[in-house]
């Protein structure tokens, strides 16, 4: 895919020895070091840009999530796609900011 899409990912991580929050800083951390545009929301956190790209990204996530401590965790992935045009955080967002 060549345009632009949202993803919105919500990681819920189970840990025997870790905080859920702490291990979601570090989900976040690698969202934020992919240089991809995000937004954090209470629920989950939207990711624009390609598909392909932002798919690595989640799967260095759940990687990230094991290594720091998750024993578990259950993924929700949400993506909005168009056929012929990007799909941007701005043009959905943009009358609240």
């Amino acid at each position: 895919m060549k345009n632009y899409v949202n993803i919105a990912v919500q990681v819920l991580p189970m840990s025997k020895t870790k905080e859920p929050y702490d291990i979601v800083d570090e989900a976040i951390k690698v969202i934020d070091e992919s240089g991809l545009k995000y937004r954090v929301c209470p629920f989950e956190t939207v990711i624009e840009g390609p598909y392909d790209e932002i798919m690595k990204v989640i799967e260095k996530v759940q990687t990230t999530c094991f290594n720091n401590g998750a024993d578990e965790l259950i993924v929700n992935i949400k993506i909005q796609i168009r056929k012929s045009s990007n799909v941007t955080i701005d043009d959905k967002m943009h009358k609240y900011d």
